[in-house]
C-alpha cells in the first residue's frame, strides 16, 4: 500500500491541531471562567475570589471557609482569514481566500470545593485547557492543506490542598484528559491533474478520527503575606495522547498511485495513530489590594511548547526512512511561549465589582513553520468584565475580550512532493469572547 497521503493526514492533524488562531497561543484555551475573562485572566492563580481557582491553583482552595460551586460558559465569537494564491514558482494558477475559517464555539466549566477542615480542602475541577475548530469549503483551492480540523479536549480534576502553615498552602491534583480530534481533507487544485479520473476539488483526499484519554498532575503554592497581599505559583504536567482511528479517503481505486503519490481507498479504510502532547503550563501571579476600593493583580506565564519538537504518525503498513511501522517523523521546533497579563479590580461598593485587563500573549510557531492550518501569531487581549452580588453567597460574574492578533505570512506546498504548486498569502485573526458564570457559597 502506498501511504503518502496516509502520512499527509497525519501530520496535517497534528499541525492543524495547533491552529487556535482566536483563543490563546497554538491551541492553548485559557476560557476557564467569566471572572478570569474580565481581568484577561491576570493574577488568576493568586485571587479566588470564587471557585473557578480551582482551574489554575489548587492551593488556594485553603481560602474557602465554606462549599462553593462555580459554574462558567464563554462563547467564542472569531473572525480568522486567509488571503493568497496559489502559484507555481512566480506564476500565479489560482486565487485562494477566504474568510470565517474559524467557526464560533462555546466553551462550558464548572467547579466544586469542599473545606474538610480548616486546614485542609478538596476539590473537583472540570474545564478544557486545549481545542480548536476550523472549517475551510470543501472545493477551497488548498484543500489538500486546509480542510476541516476539529480537536476537542475535556479535563476532569480532582484536587486537595493543605495549609502547612499560616500563610502557606499547598496543593496536588490529578489530570484525566478526553480528546478527540477529526480531520477533513479535500482534493482542491491538485484536482485538475486528476480530473480524468473523475476527481473534483471536492473530493475527499483525507478522513481520519480518533478519539483517547491521556493522565497528568498539577500542583500548586499559595504564600499570604497578609488578607490583601498574596503570591501564587503553579505547574500543570503535559498529557501525551496517542490517537487511535480510521483514516480514509474517496480517491477512486483506479487512480494512478505512482506519479501522484496518492493512497486510493474508494472509501475503505484502516487504523492509523498519532502521537501528540499537550504540553506542560507554570504561572506566578499575583493580587494586591491596594485600599478598600482597588486592587491590581498580575500573571507570567509559561508554556513548555519546546517539548512539541516532533511529530511521528504509525502504521502497521508503513515505512519511513528505513522506519518500520513509522509513517512519518517529522521536526516541528515549537519554542517556550510566554504570557504576560496585568489587570485592575474597583470594588464599588457590597454589590458591585468592575475589573479590566489586558495581556500579552505569544505564539510558540517560528515563522517558517507556518501553514494555512498553523497560522499562529503573537496577539494581544483587551478585557473587562464585573460582579453583581446577589447576597453573601451568591454572585454572577460577566466578562467579556477583545483579541487582537497579528497579520502574518503563510508559504506551504500543496503536496508533499517539492516543486508543486504553493499557497502564498497572509492570514489574520480577531476574536470577540463573552462569559457569564454563577457562583454559590453553601
Amino acid at each position: 500500500m502506498n501511504n503518502a497521503y496516509l502520512k499527509k493526514s497525519l501530520v496535517a492533524l497534528a499541525i492543524a491541531v495547533a491552529s487556535s488562531q482566536a483563543h490563546s497561543a497554538a491551541f492553548q484555551l485559557n476560557e476557564h471562567s467569566a471572572s478570569g475573562l474580565g481581568r484577561a485572566f491576570a493574577g488568576e492563580a493568586a485571587i479566588a475570589d470564587n471557585a473557578s481557582v480551582l482551574a489554575r491553583n489548587p492551593a488556594a482552595m485553603t481560602m474557602f471557609d465554606k462549599m462553593a460551586v462555580s459554574v462558567a460558559g464563554t462563547y467564542i465569537q472569531p473572525d480568522v482569514e486567509v488571503d493568497g494564491s496559489v502559484y507555481n514558482n512566480s506564476t500565479k494558477l489560482a486565487s485562494s481566500s477566504e474568510k470565517d475559517i474559524a467557526p464560533s464555539a462555546f466553551v462550558p466549566a464548572a467547579y466544586f470545593i469542599q473545606p474538610l477542615k480548616e486546614d485542609l480542602a478538596w476539590g473537583i475541577a472540570m474545564f478544557s485547557n486545549y481545542g480548536l475548530s476550523t472549517e475551510y469549503p470543501t472545493d477551497f483551492s488548498a484543500g489538500t492543506i486546509a480542510g476541516d480540523t476539529e480537536l476537542k479536549t475535556f479535563n476532569i480534576n480532582p484536587n486537595l490542598a493543605y495549609k502547612i502553615a499560616p500563610n502557606f498552602s499547598l496543593g496536588a491534583g490529578v489530570n484525566f484528559v478526553y480528546a478527540e480530534a477529526e480531520l477533513n481533507r479535500y482534493a482542491g487544485y491538485t484536482a485538475n491533474s486528476l480530473s480524468a479520473l473523475g476527481v473534483k476539488s471536492d473530493t475527499q483526499i483525507s478522513h481520519l478520527k480518533g478519539d483517547d484519554w491521556g493522565f497528568g498532575w498539577n500542583i500548586g503554592a499559595l504564600y499570604e503575606v497578609n488578607k490583601d497581599h498574596r503570591f501564587a505559583l503553579t505547574y500543570r504536567s503535559k498529557v501525551d495522547l496517542d490517537f487511535k482511528g480510521d483514516y480514509s479517503n474517496d480517491l477512486p481505486v483506479h487512480a494512478a498511485t505512482t506519479s501522484n503519490g496518492l493512497n486510493p481507498m474508494g472509501g475503505k479504510s484502516v487504523s492509523a495513530g498519532l502521537n501528540i502532547t499537550l504540553p506542560a503550563m507554570a504561572e506566578f501571579a499575583g493580587y494586591h489590594r491596594l485600599n478598600q476600593q482597588f486592587a491590581v493583580h498580575y500573571s507570567v506565564n509559561w508554556v513548555d511548547w519546546s517539548a512539541f519538537e516532533e511529530l511521528k504518525a504509525t502504521g502497521s503498513s508503513c515505512s519511513f526512512k528505513g522506519q518500520a511501522g513509522v509513517c512519518l517523523q517529522k521536526d516541528e521546533k515549537f519554542k517556550d511561549a510566554w504570557r504576560y497579563a496585568i489587570g485592575g479590580t474597583w470594588y464599588i461598593n457590597p454589590s458591585w465589582e468592575a475589573r479590566v485587563g489586558f495581556a500579552y500573549d505569544q505564539s510558540p510557531i517560528q515563522a517558517e513553520y507556518r501553514s494555512l492550518s498553523i497560522p499562529d501569531s503573537d496577539r494581544v487581549w483587551y478585557s473587562t468584565g464585573a460582579t453583581y452580588h446577589i447576597n453573601l453567597d451568591m454572585s454572577v460574574d460577566f466578562g467579556l475580550t477583545y483579541i487582537d492578533g497579528k497579520e502574518v505570512s503563510v508559504s506551504e506546498g500543496l503536496s508533499t512532493h517539492t516543486g508543486q504548486p504553493r499557497w502564498v498569502g497572509t492570514s489574520h485573526g480577531d476574536a470577540y469572547l463573552a462569559a457569564a458564570q454563577f457562583n454559590m457559597k453553601f
